[in-house]
């Protein structure tokens, strides 16, 4: 079983769920003639509604590429997460204004013995639901899931702190059913906005995992062509699919055929290691004893020697046009970068006159 079918299987389980437990409120609702368990009921039915969307997302996002999007659909599922995360937030929104009224206006709370043994049923369940949907979420790296999951939970948690006041109320007669739903929502309203934070940051471009990055290059470096890895950058078209480049840099000596093959090997690895359509370019290393070779080993570790450059690629010198080349990656103390290429442009300009000097910032975007 895919990661698909895994996800889907387990929203079906919080539906189903959530509808028989919906059935039962209904049933026990009729029965007792309580109005307010028959739309407990009806609620319930409405929180099966985020398993509906976790579902219909992960259809969606394995709807193949077509001529308007290229890269195929993996991206709703980060909506189908926003979808449900905007629901828990409207939850603890609402249950803030409401403990907010019973703050102002206590009520002492009424319970029959058919309501209690209803509501321990409902957290029960809710608790058990809310926890392995959740866990399944963070198995398979689903926000939706997650955000389910946590969904059923914080309708437990609401459901306990309303009972635990309940009894409070009746034992001493201190109504703390406002304080209580209050702090819980300040809590579920906090989660609902991280909740948020992280499919919006995918789709923002969040950056990708340090491990990925590591495993990355130590791959790459196992093949003896390779003498570094720069510029990486990689863009999330879903869980499945990443699409992105960067650069290696290999011996002047390689021919464009030897380059086509490692190249095209890379490219392959990557895919079938990680699922990353990877584009490969490539920087020339000199080597021997001539004027490329003496340039690059001046310029590099000329710049090498600025405390603020964490690193210096791309040399490349153009003997007919006669002019310098080179990359040069900042820290992020590094805010004035025009002043920055001036200071070095001049520094190389005195080292190596007589020759047009072309520095350019390139940014982190990986490590």
């Amino acid at each position: 079983m895919n990661r698909s079918q895994q996800i889907i299987r387990t929203s079906v389980v919080g539906v189903v769920t959530n509808v028989l437990l919906a059935a039962f409120k209904a049933i026990v609702g009729v029965l007792a003639h309580s109005f307010a368990i028959v739309m407990d009921a009806v609620n319930n039915l409405s929180d099966a509604l985020s398993s509906v969307i976790t579902i219909v997302g992960t259809k969606l996002s394995q709807r193949p590429a077509d001529r308007n999007h290229p890269y195929g659909h993996g991206r709703v599922e980060y909506f189908s997460a926003i979808i449900i995360a905007v629901i828990v937030l409207s939850a603890g929104i609402t249950s803030l204004i409401e403990s907010v009224k019973k703050i102002i206006h206590p009520v002492e709370p009424s319970y029959t013995t058919v309501t209690l043994v209803v509501i321990i049923v409902a957290i029960a369940v809710k608790l058990l639901l809310g926890r392995y949907v959740k866990k399944q979420g963070e198995k398979l790296e689903s926000d939706a899931l997650v955000a389910s999951g946590s969904d059923a939970l914080f309708d437990a948690i609401i459901t306990l702190a309303t009972l635990v006041s309940a009894g409070i109320m009746l034992l001493w007669g201190v109504s703390l059913d406002g304080i209580l739903g209050a702090l819980i929502s300040l809590f579920i309203i906090k989660a609902g906005v991280e909740m948020i934070a992280s499919p919006v940051n995918e789709l923002l471009g969040a950056r990708v995992s340090p491990e990925l990055i590591s495993s990355i290059k130590k791959e790459i470096m196992e093949f003896e062509e390779v003498h570094g890895i720069y510029d990486i950058i990689l863009h999330n078209y879903g869980h499945d699919l990443m699409i992105g480049s960067l650069h290696i840099s290999v011996d002047d000596t390689l021919t464009a055929q030897e380059i086509h093959g490692l190249t095209r090997k890379i490219s392959i690895l990557m895919y079938i290691k990680h699922n990353i359509i990877m584009t490969v370019g490539i920087y020339s290393v000199a080597t021997g004893k001539n004027k490329r070779k003496e340039l690059q080993t001046l310029v590099t570790s000329t710049l090498a020697a600025h405390p603020e450059i964490v690193q210096v690629h791309g040399f490349y010198y153009d003997e007919k046009e006669n002019y310098v080349a080179v990359d040069v990656v900042p820290d992020y103390s590094v805010t004035d970068e025009a002043a920055l290429c001036k200071t070095l442009t001049e520094e190389l300009s005195a080292a190596i006159p007589g020759k047009p000097i072309l520095v350019t910032v390139d940014h982190n975007f990986s490590d």
